[in-house]
């Protein structure tokens, strides 16, 4: 298939000239970084790779691959099995197989992550801000990644006014001079009318907590994912779209104020959309749905997304994308992807 693709650069000087512009990220991103590391998504594969029958059932039952309910789930019921004196050998079976589910996220987090933000070298970091920062100062960046790459450039670099909506409420009487102002974690919406960085499918720094959603920190060592494993051993669970088609992944979506604010957010962008490592795959449809609300259907009104740009590697991927084009109710434009230099 013969298609003249343009660079990124020159997409990104046409539309500065043109029109606001934001950014939809992929798995393409982490495999930029590191195919060694991101060759396969771990987090979609880790509860097909689960090897225990009860939790098998237990998915097939529940009908989700929300890991997230499926381990509240569990802790309820080892909690009901207690307060009602029932079997020991089945409550010790559900605690077993609870347990083995954290193990396997654990490991999955594990192997899908540079053991720390350090790893990632200065260089490397400064590069992937600059890339960041055409879309930070004037639009917004939408995600539908869960590892935590992108958050740790987003704290190591010095771009300026990023936010994801999260901040700290003081929790102590702010009249009070003589101590030292006590604050709250970093809590969810209290900044989100200035939000410009939305994880789509959550991010392994977001838990909810009923009444909350906060954001684990990386403190001065890094050892963000130790404060992770911290917080599943005390059972708060990560927020994230782990697997399912494109309408079960809307479902858990809008059942979570983070996720459905987020969502709505790509539903209101207008001008352009720049995607990047991100290929419209056959469980997408929920992130096309979104584009096309954005383009008003199709519908001739000046305040919309008109394009959505499309970064393709290799000629499957430019025969894909030619394949779902009359999905989108927007323009459709592809440009060459290894064009872009994001780390390297």
């Amino acid at each position: 298939m013969t298609v003249n693709l343009k660079s990124y650069q020159e997409v990104l000087e046409y539309l500065k000239k043109k029109r606001q512009y934001h950014l939809l990220l992929g798995n393409g991103f982490s495999m930029a970084y590191s195919p060694d590391i991101f060759s396969y998504n771990a987090l979609h594969k880790f509860i097909d790779g689960i090897e225990d029958d009860l939790l098998s059932k237990l998915f097939g039952i529940i009908k989700t691959k929300n890991f997230e309910l499926v381990m509240q789930q569990l802790d309820n019921f080892c909690e009901l099995i207690e307060a009602f004196g029932s079997d020991k050998e089945l409550l010790r079976k559900v605690r077993k197989a609870n347990g083995n589910l954290k193990k396997t996220l654990l490991q999955a987090i594990e192997s899908l992550h540079p053991e720390h933000v350090f790893k990632i070298s200065e260089e490397e970091c400064t590069k992937c801000a600059d890339f960041l920062s055409n879309y930070i100062q004037q639009g917004n960046i939408f995600t539908t990644n869960y590892d935590i790459l992108l958050y740790w450039v987003l704290m190591r670099s010095k771009i300026q006014n990023h936010t994801d909506g999260f901040g700290r409420d003081r929790e102590d009487d702010d009249g009070d001079f003589e101590t030292e102002p006590e604050y709250s974690e970093l809590r969810w919406g209290k900044h989100k009318e200035n939000q410009n960085v939305h994880y789509l499918h959550g991010a392994l720094p977001l838990f909810d907590i009923g009444v909350d959603i906060i954001k684990e920190e990386y403190d001065a060592n890094g050892n963000l994912l130790d404060h992770i494993k911290e917080r599943l051993e005390s059972r708060e669970y990560p927020i994230f779209v782990a697997a399912g088609n494109g309408e079960q992944k809307l479902s858990h979506i809008m059942h979570n104020q983070y996720l459905a604010y987020c969502y709505d957010a790509l539903t209101k962008i207008e001008g352009s959309l720049i995607t990047f490592g991100f290929n419209f795959g056959p469980y997408d449809d929920h992130i096309i749905a979104a584009i096309n609300i954005a383009a008003k259907q199709g519908k001739k009104v000046p305040d919309k997304l008109w394009s959505v740009y499309i970064g393709v590697y290799t000629d499957e991927d430019k025969k894909h994308i030619q394949s779902i084009k009359k999905q989108f109710k927007c323009k459709v434009i592809m440009f060459d992807a290894k064009s872009v230099a994001i780390w390297h």
